[in-house]
């Protein structure tokens, strides 16, 4: 059982940065891949970002260029650092795992393990 916590979520105004972090339970967080998705109020859960075991990336296109996911396995942590950030970015955001991490992955299917999730709000 992998537990997972998020936090650095707040207020910010446009144009503005956040960094969130999730931090893992568990040995094996090295070989899993990390995923971010985030749920705005009556929207459906949307991808943001992916990193698998060796660091390999892929953003969702509204977040290109200004959104990074990252890892640090000797702290079992993902990253997610948000620059220029937009009203329309406002949501939860939710960090998730999934073992045998070989390479990215985009649904929220695939993954195995959530967090509770941490709100992001973007005023204009």
């Amino acid at each position: 059982q992998v537990q997972l916590v998020e936090s650095g979520g707040g207020l910010v105004q446009a144009g503005g940065s956040l960094r969130l972090s999730c931090a893992a339970s568990g040995r094996t967080f090295s070989s899993y891949a990390m995923g971010w998705f985030r749920q705005a109020p009556g929207k459906e859960r949307e991808f943001v970002a992916s990193i698998n075991w060796s660091g390999s990336t892929y953003h969702a296109d509204p977040v290109k260029g200004r959104f990074t996911i990252s890892r640090d396995n000797a702290k079992n942590t993902v990253y997610l650092q948000m620059n220029g950030l937009k009203p329309e970015d406002t949501a939860v955001y939710h960090c998730a795992a999934r073992s045998l991490g070989v390479r990215v992955f985009t649904s929220s299917y695939d993954y195995d393990y959530w967090g509770q999730g941490t709100q992001v709000t973007v005023s204009s």
